[in-house]
């Protein structure tokens, strides 16, 4: 594998709205970004993605944008992002965007002049169909629930294409045009000193023109789109011929000229397609490891979800896709985002949740091959937050739960569910300390605060040696550092001790350095025979290692970094 500048780094998200306000108006802004730098620096990250800071009337939290060349006035100005992207330099920290291209807002002048006059040139722009006997152009069920289409305002029989809320209209990337505006727009970025982009729904660009019904999977009589992308992949013979021309145009007009770096939200791709979309010359630098962590997620409506990840169900899907990846491509490894759950309260159950536990979740993340991106709060163990149903801000939740009593589900156990699986979980302000407001903001927060927060918070962990945050920081550092780093970048990626139940390890192993990691998963203590010996012990969770013969006792969630010898 060739060499990548971006290789060893780790990466941070940071959502802006959660995550600091200076200015009291109860959002957080850009400033605030700029405020903890030397908080970031010194937690280990290298990379930071800024979830939507552009202008948006907020349907979506920002990923309903009105303007792609300028900064929301809730969170500073185009002068505050330049004094960002260069703070952050000084620090050997780069900057990367969100790329929102599937879609925009319906308050953009591009749909503004669609809806003036829809034959004309920008009404091309986006996917404006005639309907069917009076209906919707087809039966394809949205992302946040009903129809994809919706009547063009002063149309009677006029619809335009959204595959997430109807305040969000595609853009139609057939059009040459429209494509050319948005190549545009990201080069300006590039050149005013962003390292790269996080590619928002990307999968979505490339329809299935045939426009065909789908068939019914829900009690609203439609078929979910995602089965549209399928079956078009299908009849196309995948995707190089499809969405594929689209990409590569984007990447050689715009990623390879500034060696830009670039995460793609990808969902689902066999290993032909691994190579196609993040191989030595894929379409992106990476793409978030999104299958090992979907296990927990059955049944058609949030609210039939598991409580909790089963670990060997995750150990064994980390383990399918280390293994599809082998050689030819870094995945970008998460436990959270800001469109999922907590972490700490998926894969812990509440009774088990304590240092123990998310360090060696934290441990398991980290350490395997790929690139670990953290999610800001994660690294202090922050969790779900306790919801009503009057709290909630996030469309998709609130929707899901419509759907989940449209299906029979009572009303109780539909919002319980959706409000578990809610992306508000993760969009609660950051824990910043046990101040009013968990140190957030001086004003009213926009959305409800943990209340947890005078337990969980960075002040309260930063004066802790054995804290959650302090041992991410030692983590992050084992990461990195000179003895290790290559190794636990480019090493190979072996599971152990396949057959064990609640065991999970993984060899890493380069030239002749070897290391193991080995974790228990459970709450109970283990004893594990060793199948090689080790030469020492180079890091832990937990103080005390105990080996007996060829036993290793484990402790309840212990997690354990032996090197190795090589054979």
């Amino acid at each position: 594998m060739k060499k990548k500048w971006w290789h060893e780094k780790i990466g941070y998200q940071i959502y802006p709205k959660s995550f600091l306000d200076t200015n009291g108006d109860g959002v957080g802004d850009l400033t605030g970004v700029i405020e903890k730098l030397p908080y970031l620096e010194q937690l280990g990250v290298d990379i930071l993605w800024l979830s939507p800071v552009y202008p948006s009337p907020m349907v979506d939290n920002g990923y309903d944008i009105s303007d792609y060349e300028n900064i929301d006035p809730r969170f500073g100005t185009l002068e505050d992002m330049d004094r960002l992207i260069a703070e952050a330099k000084k620090k050997n920290i780069s900057i990367i965007m969100d790329l929102v291209v599937n879609h925009c807002s319906d308050q953009h002048a591009w749909f503004r002049k669609a809806i003036a006059d829809p034959k004309g040139p920008y009404g091309d722009y986006f996917y404006l169909k005639e309907g069917k006997d009076g209906k919707e152009p087809n039966n394809w069920r949205s992302y946040f629930g009903g129809s994809v289409w919706e009547k063009l305002p002063g149309q009677e029989n006029l619809y335009y294409y959204h595959a997430y809320a109807k305040e969000q209209p595609d853009l139609n990337w057939e059009n040459p045009a429209l494509r050319e505006e948005i190549y545009k727009m990201v080069n300006w970025w590039l050149d005013r000193g962003i390292a790269g982009f996080r590619i928002d729904a990307i999968i979505n660009i490339k329809k299935d023109l045939t426009w065909e019904d789908l068939p019914v999977d829900g009690p609203d009589g439609r078929g979910f789109l995602t089965n549209s992308i399928t079956r078009m992949q299908k009849r196309d013979g995948g995707t190089k011929n499809g969405i594929g021309v689209f990409l590569r145009e984007l990447k050689e007009r715009c990623f390879a000229p500034h060696d830009a770096f670039t995460v793609g939200e990808v969902f689902e791709v066999d290993r032909e397609q691994l190579e196609e979309f993040i191989g030595e010359d894929g379409y992106f630098s990476t793409m978030f490891a999104f299958d090992p962590i979907q296990s927990y997620k059955k049944g058609t409506c949030q609210c039939e979800f598991d409580r909790n990840m089963n670990p060997d169900e995750w150990k064994r899907d980390v383990f399918v896709n280390q293994k599809l990846l082998g050689d030819i491509a870094f995945e970008a490894n998460i436990i959270e985002n800001h469109d999922m759950a907590r972490g700490a309260t998926i894969y812990i159950p509440d009774e088990d949740y304590g240092f123990a536990s998310i360090s060696a979740l934290a441990g398991l993340q980290v350490l395997q091959r790929g690139m670990p991106f953290l999610y800001q709060g994660q690294e202090i163990g922050m969790t779900n937050c306790p919801f009503e149903l009057e709290d909630i801000d996030d469309i998709m939740t609130l929707d899901n739960y419509r759907y989940a009593v449209a299906c029979g589900f009572p009303e109780e156990k539909a919002f319980a569910g959706c409000a578990r699986e809610s992306r508000d979980n993760a969009r609660t302000p950051m824990q910043w300390s046990d101040a009013e407001n968990a140190g957030f903001t001086t004003g009213k927060p926009w959305l409800k605060v943990n209340p947890n927060y005078p337990e969980i918070n960075v002040a309260r962990q930063e004066k802790e040696y054995g804290s959650v945050l302090n041992f991410y920081r030692r983590l992050l550092c084992f990461r990195k550092s000179e003895e290790y780093r290559d190794l636990l970048t480019y090493g190979t990626f072996e599971p152990m001790y396949e057959d064990q139940e609640r065991i999970f390890a993984f060899k890493r192993t380069l030239g002749k350095q070897c290391l193991t990691v080995i974790c228990n998963e459970s709450s109970a203590e283990r004893f594990l025979t060793l199948k090689e010996d080790y030469e020492e012990v180079v890091f832990v969770n937990l103080p005390q290692v105990t080996r007996i013969g060829d036993n290793l006792i484990l402790h309840p969630y212990q997690l354990i970094v032996v090197e190795t010898t090589k054979k």
